[in-house]
Protein backbone atom coordinates (compact mmCIF):
# COMPACT_ATOMS: atom_id res chain seq x y z
CA UNK A 1 0.00 0.00 0.00
CA UNK A 2 2.57 2.25 0.96
CA UNK A 3 4.47 1.48 -2.85
CA UNK A 4 1.29 1.99 -4.22
CA UNK A 5 0.57 5.78 -2.28
CA UNK A 6 4.36 6.56 -3.03
CA UNK A 7 3.66 6.04 -6.82
CA UNK A 8 0.54 7.89 -7.00
CA UNK A 9 2.56 10.91 -4.94
CA UNK A 10 5.35 10.74 -7.78
CA UNK A 11 2.97 10.77 -10.52
CA UNK A 12 0.81 13.53 -9.47
CA UNK A 13 4.08 15.54 -8.96
CA UNK A 14 5.14 14.44 -12.69
CA UNK A 15 1.89 15.90 -13.87
CA UNK A 16 1.88 18.95 -11.83
CA UNK A 17 5.48 19.73 -13.25
CA UNK A 18 3.82 18.96 -16.80
CA UNK A 19 1.35 21.40 -16.29
CA UNK A 20 3.61 24.51 -14.59
CA UNK A 21 5.98 23.96 -17.74
CA UNK A 22 2.61 24.45 -19.96
CA UNK A 23 1.23 27.31 -18.18
CA UNK A 24 4.82 28.69 -18.10
CA UNK A 25 4.86 28.01 -22.20
CA UNK A 26 1.69 29.17 -22.45
CA UNK A 27 1.93 32.81 -20.38
CA UNK A 28 5.45 33.15 -22.88
CA UNK A 29 3.87 32.84 -25.69
CA UNK A 30 0.72 35.26 -24.82
CA UNK A 31 3.41 37.81 -23.65
CA UNK A 32 5.06 38.16 -27.06
CA UNK A 33 4.39 41.32 -29.02
CA UNK A 34 3.75 41.17 -32.92
CA UNK A 35 7.18 42.72 -33.58
CA UNK A 36 8.52 39.80 -32.28
CA UNK A 37 7.30 37.74 -35.15
CA UNK A 38 7.93 40.63 -37.22
CA UNK A 39 11.74 40.12 -36.49
CA UNK A 40 11.48 36.30 -36.68
CA UNK A 41 10.14 36.52 -40.05
CA UNK A 42 11.98 39.21 -41.40
CA UNK A 43 15.44 37.38 -39.83
CA UNK A 44 14.34 33.57 -41.58
CA UNK A 45 13.05 35.42 -44.69
CA UNK A 46 17.14 37.06 -44.69
CA UNK A 47 18.79 33.92 -44.13
CA UNK A 48 16.61 32.07 -46.55
CA UNK A 49 17.93 34.97 -49.17
CA UNK A 50 21.35 34.09 -48.38
CA UNK A 51 20.98 30.53 -48.70
CA UNK A 52 19.34 30.88 -52.04
CA UNK A 53 21.84 33.85 -53.78
CA UNK A 54 25.08 31.91 -52.32
CA UNK A 55 22.87 28.60 -53.85
CA UNK A 56 22.30 30.13 -57.13
CA UNK A 57 25.95 31.51 -57.74
CA UNK A 58 27.35 28.29 -57.29
CA UNK A 59 25.00 26.50 -59.26
CA UNK A 60 25.88 28.78 -62.25
CA UNK A 61 29.25 28.14 -61.65
CA UNK A 62 29.70 24.83 -60.83
CA UNK A 63 26.52 23.23 -62.77
CA UNK A 64 25.09 21.54 -59.45
CA UNK A 65 23.57 22.19 -55.95
CA UNK A 66 26.35 22.90 -53.51
CA UNK A 67 23.49 21.46 -50.88
CA UNK A 68 22.73 18.10 -52.57
CA UNK A 69 26.59 17.84 -53.65
CA UNK A 70 27.47 17.68 -49.79
CA UNK A 71 24.64 15.53 -49.25
CA UNK A 72 25.60 12.94 -51.90
CA UNK A 73 29.50 13.57 -51.35
CA UNK A 74 29.75 13.40 -47.09
CA UNK A 75 26.28 12.77 -45.91
CA UNK A 76 24.98 9.71 -47.70
CA UNK A 77 28.43 7.36 -46.92
CA UNK A 78 27.79 8.37 -43.30
CA UNK A 79 24.55 6.89 -43.42
CA UNK A 80 25.66 3.88 -45.27
CA UNK A 81 24.42 4.74 -48.68
CA UNK A 82 27.95 4.04 -50.45
CA UNK A 83 30.06 1.13 -49.89
CA UNK A 84 33.58 2.11 -51.20
CA UNK A 85 35.42 -1.22 -51.24
CA UNK A 86 32.79 -2.87 -53.66
CA UNK A 87 34.66 -3.66 -56.79
CA UNK A 88 31.33 -2.46 -58.63
CA UNK A 89 31.79 1.07 -57.71
CA UNK A 90 35.88 0.92 -58.19
CA UNK A 91 34.54 -0.35 -62.53
CA UNK A 92 32.31 2.28 -62.72
CA UNK A 93 34.48 4.95 -61.42
CA UNK A 94 37.47 3.85 -63.78
CA UNK A 95 34.69 3.94 -66.33
CA UNK A 96 33.65 7.60 -65.28
CA UNK A 97 37.27 8.70 -65.66
CA UNK A 98 37.97 7.10 -69.40
CA UNK A 99 34.65 8.73 -70.20
CA UNK A 100 35.58 12.11 -68.92
CA UNK A 101 38.85 11.60 -70.69
CA UNK A 102 37.14 10.56 -73.94
CA UNK A 103 34.42 14.35 -73.25
CA UNK A 104 38.10 16.49 -72.51
CA UNK A 105 39.65 15.25 -75.72
CA UNK A 106 36.63 15.92 -77.75
CA UNK A 107 36.57 19.43 -76.46
CA UNK A 108 39.41 20.74 -78.84
CA UNK A 109 39.05 24.07 -80.09
CA UNK A 110 39.04 23.98 -84.05
CA UNK A 111 39.70 26.80 -86.95
CA UNK A 112 36.41 28.31 -87.91
CA UNK A 113 36.81 27.28 -91.82
CA UNK A 114 34.47 30.11 -93.04
CA UNK A 115 35.72 32.85 -90.37
CA UNK A 116 34.65 36.33 -91.06
CA UNK A 117 37.50 39.09 -92.56
CA UNK A 118 38.44 41.07 -88.89
CA UNK A 119 38.86 44.44 -91.23
CA UNK A 120 36.04 44.04 -93.66
CA UNK A 121 33.06 42.30 -91.53
CA UNK A 122 34.07 42.52 -87.29
CA UNK A 123 35.27 45.32 -87.41
CA UNK A 124 32.66 46.67 -89.02
CA UNK A 125 30.20 45.56 -87.11
CA UNK A 126 31.91 47.09 -84.03
CA UNK A 127 31.63 50.41 -85.75
CA UNK A 128 28.38 49.95 -86.01
CA UNK A 129 26.27 48.83 -83.18
CA UNK A 130 29.42 49.57 -80.52
CA UNK A 131 29.91 45.84 -79.62
CA UNK A 132 32.74 43.64 -79.89
CA UNK A 133 31.87 40.63 -81.92
CA UNK A 134 35.18 38.53 -81.14
CA UNK A 135 36.26 37.63 -77.12
CA UNK A 136 40.16 38.13 -75.87
CA UNK A 137 40.55 34.37 -75.83
CA UNK A 138 39.46 33.65 -79.66
CA UNK A 139 41.95 36.88 -80.67
CA UNK A 140 44.39 35.09 -78.48
CA UNK A 141 44.25 31.79 -80.49
CA UNK A 142 44.50 33.01 -83.67
CA UNK A 143 47.56 35.10 -83.10
CA UNK A 144 48.69 31.19 -81.60
CA UNK A 145 47.32 29.86 -85.07
CA UNK A 146 49.31 32.81 -86.77
CA UNK A 147 52.55 32.46 -84.92
CA UNK A 148 52.40 28.45 -86.10
CA UNK A 149 51.24 28.88 -89.49
CA UNK A 150 53.25 32.20 -90.53
CA UNK A 151 56.45 31.58 -88.87
CA UNK A 152 59.58 29.54 -88.52
CA UNK A 153 63.06 29.44 -86.62
CA UNK A 154 64.79 30.83 -90.28
CA UNK A 155 63.07 33.78 -89.94
CA UNK A 156 65.91 36.22 -88.72
CA UNK A 157 67.26 35.39 -91.89
CA UNK A 158 64.59 37.24 -93.68
CA UNK A 159 64.71 41.43 -92.41
CA UNK A 160 60.57 41.42 -93.43
CA UNK A 161 60.39 37.60 -91.78
CA UNK A 162 61.89 38.81 -88.60
CA UNK A 163 59.24 42.00 -88.18
CA UNK A 164 56.44 40.41 -88.86
CA UNK A 165 57.24 37.37 -86.46
CA UNK A 166 57.44 40.43 -84.19
CA UNK A 167 53.89 41.50 -85.32
CA UNK A 168 52.44 38.28 -85.12
CA UNK A 169 52.84 38.34 -81.15
CA UNK A 170 51.55 41.95 -81.12
CA UNK A 171 48.46 42.71 -79.01
CA UNK A 172 47.63 46.17 -80.10
CA UNK A 173 46.16 46.06 -83.55
CA UNK A 174 47.55 49.34 -85.04
CA UNK A 175 51.13 48.26 -84.10
CA UNK A 176 50.69 44.77 -85.80
CA UNK A 177 49.41 47.18 -89.36
CA UNK A 178 52.11 49.53 -88.89
CA UNK A 179 54.88 46.61 -88.83
CA UNK A 180 53.51 45.00 -91.86
CA UNK A 181 53.83 48.36 -93.66
CA UNK A 182 57.38 48.17 -92.40
CA UNK A 183 57.81 45.02 -93.66
CA UNK A 184 56.81 45.90 -96.97
CA UNK A 185 59.11 48.45 -97.36
CA UNK A 186 61.77 46.29 -97.22
CA UNK A 187 60.41 43.37 -99.87
CA UNK A 188 57.33 41.94 -100.65
CA UNK A 189 56.30 39.99 -97.68
CA UNK A 190 53.21 37.50 -98.04
CA UNK A 191 52.08 37.50 -94.42
CA UNK A 192 52.66 41.64 -94.17
CA UNK A 193 49.99 41.20 -97.58
CA UNK A 194 47.99 38.58 -95.42
CA UNK A 195 48.06 40.89 -92.04
CA UNK A 196 47.41 43.99 -93.90
CA UNK A 197 44.29 42.50 -95.60
CA UNK A 198 42.58 40.91 -92.60
CA UNK A 199 42.79 43.89 -90.29
CA UNK A 200 43.41 46.74 -92.28
CA UNK A 201 41.36 46.30 -95.32
CA UNK A 202 37.75 47.94 -94.42
CA UNK A 203 35.83 46.28 -97.77
CA UNK A 204 36.30 42.64 -99.25
CA UNK A 205 37.18 43.85 -102.17
CA UNK A 206 40.71 45.82 -100.82
CA UNK A 207 41.25 42.38 -99.15
CA UNK A 208 41.20 40.53 -102.57
CA UNK A 209 43.95 43.32 -104.09
CA UNK A 210 45.91 42.54 -100.82
CA UNK A 211 45.57 38.78 -100.83
CA UNK A 212 46.64 39.34 -104.68
CA UNK A 213 49.36 40.70 -104.13
CA UNK A 214 50.26 38.57 -101.18
CA UNK A 215 49.92 35.54 -103.71
CA UNK A 216 52.26 36.86 -106.24
CA UNK A 217 54.97 36.89 -103.25
CA UNK A 218 53.95 33.41 -101.74
CA UNK A 219 54.70 31.57 -105.05
CA UNK A 220 57.86 33.33 -105.60
CA UNK A 221 59.06 31.83 -101.43
CA UNK A 222 57.32 28.53 -101.92
CA UNK A 223 59.11 27.71 -105.27
CA UNK A 224 62.41 28.80 -104.04
CA UNK A 225 62.21 26.73 -100.56
CA UNK A 226 60.52 23.97 -102.33
CA UNK A 227 63.90 23.75 -104.03
CA UNK A 228 66.02 23.46 -101.14
CA UNK A 229 63.34 21.59 -98.67
CA UNK A 230 65.83 18.52 -98.64
CA UNK A 231 69.00 20.32 -97.71
CA UNK A 232 68.45 20.06 -93.72
CA UNK A 233 65.74 20.56 -91.30
CA UNK A 234 66.20 24.52 -91.50
CA UNK A 235 64.64 24.36 -95.08
CA UNK A 236 61.90 21.70 -94.37
CA UNK A 237 60.96 23.95 -91.45
CA UNK A 238 61.06 26.91 -93.92
CA UNK A 239 59.08 24.80 -96.74
CA UNK A 240 56.44 23.94 -94.34
CA UNK A 241 55.91 27.44 -93.23
CA UNK A 242 55.40 28.98 -96.77
CA UNK A 243 53.23 26.10 -98.10
CA UNK A 244 50.92 27.10 -95.08
CA UNK A 245 51.26 30.39 -96.28
CA UNK A 246 50.42 29.88 -99.60
CA UNK A 247 47.81 27.82 -99.09
CA UNK A 248 46.10 30.35 -96.58
CA UNK A 249 46.31 33.05 -99.16
CA UNK A 250 44.46 30.70 -101.93
CA UNK A 251 41.83 29.80 -99.47
CA UNK A 252 40.93 33.72 -98.39
CA UNK A 253 41.38 34.44 -102.29
CA UNK A 254 38.39 31.91 -103.06
CA UNK A 255 36.61 33.15 -99.86
CA UNK A 256 36.64 36.94 -101.36
CA UNK A 257 34.95 35.71 -104.52
CA UNK A 258 32.31 33.50 -103.10
CA UNK A 259 31.75 36.60 -100.96
CA UNK A 260 31.69 38.91 -103.91
CA UNK A 261 28.88 36.22 -105.90
CA UNK A 262 32.09 34.97 -108.32
CA UNK A 263 30.21 31.44 -106.82
CA UNK A 264 31.28 29.46 -109.52
CA UNK A 265 35.09 31.37 -109.63
CA UNK A 266 35.39 30.34 -105.78
CA UNK A 267 34.50 26.96 -106.39
CA UNK A 268 36.83 26.36 -109.15
CA UNK A 269 39.56 27.72 -107.26
CA UNK A 270 38.97 25.71 -104.33
CA UNK A 271 39.06 22.63 -106.33
CA UNK A 272 41.96 23.01 -107.75
CA UNK A 273 43.38 24.14 -104.15
CA UNK A 274 42.61 20.78 -103.01
CA UNK A 275 44.03 19.04 -105.65
CA UNK A 276 47.49 20.71 -105.50
CA UNK A 277 47.37 20.31 -101.57
CA UNK A 278 45.56 17.09 -101.15
CA UNK A 279 46.94 16.15 -97.19
CA UNK A 280 46.29 19.82 -95.51
CA UNK A 281 43.21 18.79 -94.41
CA UNK A 282 43.68 21.03 -91.17
CA UNK A 283 42.22 23.99 -93.19
CA UNK A 284 38.82 22.00 -93.75
CA UNK A 285 38.39 23.06 -97.25
CA UNK A 286 36.06 20.50 -98.18
CA UNK A 287 33.72 22.71 -96.00
CA UNK A 288 34.31 26.01 -97.79
CA UNK A 289 33.32 23.92 -101.33
CA UNK A 290 30.19 22.20 -99.76
CA UNK A 291 28.39 25.71 -98.82
CA UNK A 292 29.93 26.86 -102.53
CA UNK A 293 28.29 24.26 -104.00
CA UNK A 294 25.12 24.49 -102.10
CA UNK A 295 24.75 28.14 -103.30
CA UNK A 296 25.23 27.02 -106.98
CA UNK A 297 22.47 24.32 -105.70
CA UNK A 298 24.87 21.80 -107.14
CA UNK A 299 23.28 18.69 -104.90
CA UNK A 300 24.77 16.29 -107.11
CA UNK A 301 28.83 17.55 -106.73
CA UNK A 302 27.60 18.30 -102.64
CA UNK A 303 26.38 14.68 -102.65
CA UNK A 304 29.89 13.24 -104.40
CA UNK A 305 31.78 15.94 -101.42
CA UNK A 306 30.11 13.83 -98.92
CA UNK A 307 30.86 10.75 -100.20
CA UNK A 308 34.29 11.25 -99.64
CA UNK A 309 34.18 13.28 -96.43
CA UNK A 310 31.54 11.64 -94.23
CA UNK A 311 33.53 8.52 -93.40
CA UNK A 312 33.96 7.06 -89.99
CA UNK A 313 37.68 7.74 -89.78
CA UNK A 314 37.51 11.70 -90.19
CA UNK A 315 36.25 13.83 -87.58
CA UNK A 316 32.46 14.91 -88.12
CA UNK A 317 31.24 18.48 -87.92
CA UNK A 318 27.98 20.39 -88.21
CA UNK A 319 28.66 20.82 -92.02
CA UNK A 320 28.96 16.78 -92.18
CA UNK A 321 25.95 15.99 -91.16
CA UNK A 322 23.33 19.19 -91.57
CA UNK A 323 24.37 19.08 -95.11
CA UNK A 324 23.91 15.05 -95.61
CA UNK A 325 20.40 15.64 -93.91
CA UNK A 326 19.44 18.27 -96.38
CA UNK A 327 20.14 16.48 -98.80
CA UNK A 328 17.82 13.58 -97.76
CA UNK A 329 15.40 16.15 -96.48
CA UNK A 330 15.23 17.69 -100.34
CA UNK A 331 13.93 14.22 -101.53
CA UNK A 332 10.81 14.26 -99.35
CA UNK A 333 10.48 17.65 -98.03
CA UNK A 334 7.85 19.59 -100.50
CA UNK A 335 5.19 16.67 -99.92
CA UNK A 336 5.63 16.10 -95.84
CA UNK A 337 2.85 16.15 -94.51
CA UNK A 338 2.98 14.84 -90.55
CA UNK A 339 -0.42 14.72 -90.54
CA UNK A 340 -0.49 12.34 -93.78
CA UNK A 341 2.81 10.80 -92.05
CA UNK A 342 0.71 9.64 -89.05
CA UNK A 343 -2.22 8.42 -90.70
CA UNK A 344 0.05 6.03 -93.52
CA UNK A 345 3.17 6.03 -91.36
CA UNK A 346 6.65 7.06 -93.38
CA UNK A 347 7.93 6.41 -96.36
CA UNK A 348 11.44 4.42 -96.86
CA UNK A 349 12.77 8.02 -98.07
CA UNK A 350 11.27 10.04 -95.17
CA UNK A 351 12.38 7.46 -92.84
CA UNK A 352 15.61 7.78 -94.34
CA UNK A 353 15.77 11.83 -93.70
CA UNK A 354 14.06 11.61 -90.17
CA UNK A 355 17.17 9.48 -89.35
CA UNK A 356 19.73 11.65 -90.91
CA UNK A 357 18.08 14.82 -89.20
CA UNK A 358 18.24 12.54 -85.78
CA UNK A 359 22.20 12.11 -86.45
CA UNK A 360 22.78 15.71 -87.28
CA UNK A 361 20.78 16.88 -83.97
CA UNK A 362 22.92 14.27 -81.65
CA UNK A 363 26.23 15.48 -82.90
CA UNK A 364 25.25 18.65 -82.35
CA UNK A 365 21.76 19.79 -80.67
CA UNK A 366 22.50 23.54 -80.59
CA UNK A 367 22.22 24.29 -84.77
CA UNK A 368 17.98 23.86 -85.20
CA UNK A 369 17.00 26.68 -83.03
CA UNK A 370 19.36 28.90 -84.73
CA UNK A 371 17.96 27.08 -88.18
CA UNK A 372 14.39 27.56 -87.02
CA UNK A 373 14.40 31.01 -85.89
CA UNK A 374 14.28 30.12 -82.37
CA UNK A 375 17.08 31.59 -81.36
CA UNK A 376 19.01 34.74 -82.82
CA UNK A 377 21.80 34.45 -84.61
CA UNK A 378 25.40 36.75 -84.03
CA UNK A 379 28.52 36.30 -85.77
CA UNK A 380 30.64 33.18 -86.01
CA UNK A 381 33.91 33.24 -84.22
CA UNK A 382 37.03 32.77 -85.75
CA UNK A 383 37.54 29.69 -83.25
CA UNK A 384 34.49 26.80 -82.61
CA UNK A 385 34.04 23.94 -80.70
CA UNK A 386 32.78 20.79 -82.41
CA UNK A 387 29.13 20.06 -81.27
CA UNK A 388 29.11 23.45 -79.10
CA UNK A 389 27.31 26.85 -79.75
CA UNK A 390 29.90 28.14 -81.30
CA UNK A 391 29.75 25.77 -83.99
CA UNK A 392 26.16 25.62 -84.55
CA UNK A 393 25.99 29.66 -84.81
CA UNK A 394 28.49 29.14 -87.53
CA UNK A 395 27.10 26.76 -89.69
CA UNK A 396 23.62 28.22 -88.89
CA UNK A 397 25.40 31.78 -89.99
CA UNK A 398 25.72 30.56 -93.81
CA UNK A 399 23.85 27.53 -94.34
CA UNK A 400 20.45 28.91 -93.58
CA UNK A 401 19.66 30.39 -96.75
CA UNK A 402 20.09 27.07 -98.20
CA UNK A 403 17.62 25.27 -95.84
CA UNK A 404 15.27 27.92 -96.75
CA UNK A 405 15.83 27.57 -100.51
CA UNK A 406 15.22 23.71 -100.29
CA UNK A 407 11.06 24.19 -100.14
CA UNK A 408 9.55 21.97 -96.68
CA UNK A 409 13.45 21.04 -95.31
CA UNK A 410 12.28 23.69 -92.54
CA UNK A 411 9.13 22.16 -91.73
CA UNK A 412 10.57 18.54 -91.81
CA UNK A 413 13.16 19.61 -89.54
CA UNK A 414 10.36 21.23 -87.18
CA UNK A 415 8.32 18.31 -86.82
CA UNK A 416 11.01 15.97 -85.99
CA UNK A 417 14.33 17.33 -84.32
CA UNK A 418 13.17 17.09 -81.01
CA UNK A 419 12.49 13.12 -81.83
CA UNK A 420 16.26 12.95 -81.29
CA UNK A 421 16.33 13.27 -77.49
CA UNK A 422 14.45 10.30 -77.14
CA UNK A 423 16.92 7.90 -78.54
CA UNK A 424 19.39 9.15 -76.33
CA UNK A 425 19.97 8.07 -73.07
CA UNK A 426 19.95 10.52 -69.87
CA UNK A 427 22.14 11.11 -68.28
CA UNK A 428 24.30 11.45 -71.35
CA UNK A 429 26.14 8.52 -69.97
CA UNK A 430 26.17 6.84 -74.19
CA UNK A 431 25.46 8.23 -77.46
CA UNK A 432 23.46 6.77 -79.70
CA UNK A 433 25.02 6.85 -82.65
CA UNK A 434 28.22 8.90 -81.44
CA UNK A 435 29.94 9.36 -78.43
CA UNK A 436 28.22 10.31 -75.29
CA UNK A 437 27.94 14.17 -75.61
CA UNK A 438 31.02 16.11 -74.14
CA UNK A 439 30.29 18.00 -70.72
CA UNK A 440 33.05 20.82 -71.52
CA UNK A 441 30.93 22.35 -74.13
CA UNK A 442 29.89 25.12 -72.16
CA UNK A 443 32.37 26.70 -70.41
CA UNK A 444 34.64 26.47 -74.29
CA UNK A 445 31.79 28.53 -75.38
CA UNK A 446 31.39 30.85 -72.68
CA UNK A 447 34.73 31.47 -73.36
CA UNK A 448 34.83 31.75 -77.64
CA UNK A 449 31.34 33.62 -77.96
CA UNK A 450 30.66 37.06 -76.31
CA UNK A 451 28.41 36.40 -73.18
CA UNK A 452 27.52 40.50 -72.97
CA UNK A 453 25.16 40.68 -75.29
CA UNK A 454 24.74 35.97 -76.26
CA UNK A 455 22.90 33.68 -74.25
CA UNK A 456 25.24 30.75 -74.80
CA UNK A 457 23.21 27.83 -75.56
CA UNK A 458 22.88 24.89 -72.81
CA UNK A 459 22.91 20.76 -74.01
CA UNK A 460 21.41 19.47 -71.72
CA UNK A 461 19.40 22.16 -70.16
CA UNK A 462 20.37 22.00 -66.76
CA UNK A 463 17.13 22.13 -64.58
CA UNK A 464 17.23 23.99 -61.11
CA UNK A 465 17.69 21.68 -58.36
CA UNK A 466 15.08 21.35 -55.62
CA UNK A 467 16.86 23.66 -52.74
CA UNK A 468 17.24 25.90 -54.97
CA UNK A 469 13.73 26.21 -55.62
CA UNK A 470 12.90 24.87 -52.04
CA UNK A 471 14.27 27.69 -50.85
CA UNK A 472 13.20 30.63 -52.99
CA UNK A 473 9.87 29.72 -51.56
CA UNK A 474 10.80 29.96 -48.39
CA UNK A 475 12.10 33.28 -48.65
CA UNK A 476 9.29 34.30 -50.44
CA UNK A 477 6.67 32.59 -48.00
CA UNK A 478 8.58 34.34 -45.14
CA UNK A 479 9.02 37.66 -46.70
CA UNK A 480 5.42 37.69 -47.00
CA UNK A 481 4.35 36.56 -43.83
CA UNK A 482 6.72 39.65 -42.10
CA UNK A 483 5.03 42.11 -44.44
CA UNK A 484 1.95 41.19 -43.64
CA UNK A 485 2.28 40.75 -39.77
CA UNK A 486 4.11 44.06 -39.63
CA UNK A 487 0.90 45.96 -41.68
CA UNK A 488 -1.97 43.59 -39.56
CA UNK A 489 -0.50 42.63 -36.54
CA UNK A 490 -4.13 41.52 -34.89
CA UNK A 491 -5.72 39.79 -38.31
CA UNK A 492 -2.75 37.83 -38.53
CA UNK A 493 -2.78 36.68 -34.91
CA UNK A 494 -6.17 35.64 -35.22
CA UNK A 495 -5.44 33.88 -38.32
CA UNK A 496 -2.32 32.56 -37.23
CA UNK A 497 -4.27 30.98 -33.67
CA UNK A 498 -7.62 29.90 -36.32
CA UNK A 499 -4.47 27.96 -38.73
CA UNK A 500 -3.15 26.23 -35.45
CA UNK A 501 -5.89 25.06 -34.12
CA UNK A 502 -6.96 23.43 -37.54
CA UNK A 503 -4.03 21.91 -37.65
CA UNK A 504 -4.37 20.76 -34.49
CA UNK A 505 -7.95 19.33 -34.97
CA UNK A 506 -7.50 16.14 -35.83
CA UNK A 507 -5.21 15.52 -33.37
CA UNK A 508 -7.64 16.78 -30.63
CA UNK A 509 -10.18 14.59 -32.46
CA UNK A 510 -8.38 11.32 -32.46
CA UNK A 511 -7.18 11.53 -28.48
CA UNK A 512 -10.72 12.40 -27.25
CA UNK A 513 -12.19 9.30 -29.00
CA UNK A 514 -9.17 7.04 -27.71
CA UNK A 515 -9.47 8.39 -24.49
CA UNK A 516 -13.55 7.68 -24.59
CA UNK A 517 -12.77 4.56 -26.07
CA UNK A 518 -10.01 2.84 -23.37
CA UNK A 519 -10.79 2.61 -19.72
CA UNK A 520 -9.15 5.03 -17.59
CA UNK A 521 -7.05 2.66 -15.89
CA UNK A 522 -5.20 1.46 -19.31
CA UNK A 523 -4.65 4.66 -20.35
CA UNK A 524 -3.30 5.74 -17.10
CA UNK A 525 -1.00 3.06 -17.49
CA UNK A 526 -0.12 3.69 -21.24
CA UNK A 527 0.68 7.04 -20.00
CA UNK A 528 3.49 5.78 -17.44
CA UNK A 529 4.95 4.06 -20.08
Amino acid sequence: MAENGTGILIEQLKSSIACDNLTTVSMFLNTLTPKFYVALTGTSSLISGLILIFEWWYFRKYGTSFIEQVSVSHLRPLLGGVDNSSPTNSNSSNSDADSNRQSVSECKVWRNPLNLFRGAEYNRYTWVTGREPLTYYDMNLSAQDHQTFFTCDSDHLRPADAIMQKAWRERNPQARISAAHEALELEDCATAYILLAEEEATTIVEAEKLFKQAVKAGEGCYRRSQQLQHHGAQYEAQHRRDTNVLVYIKRRLAMCSRKLGRTREAVKMMRDLMKEFPLLSMFNIHENLLESLLELQNYADVQAVLAKYDDISLPKSATICYTAALLKARAVSDKFSPEAASRRGLSTAEMNAVEAIHRAVEFNPHVPKYLLEMKSLILPPEHILKRGDSEAIAYAFFHLQHWKRVEGALNLLHCTWEGTFRMIPYPLEKGHLFYPYPICTETADRELLPTVFHEVSVYPKKELPFFILFTAGLCSFTAMLALLTHQFPELMGVFAKAFLSTLFAPLNFIMEKVESILPSSLWHQLTRI
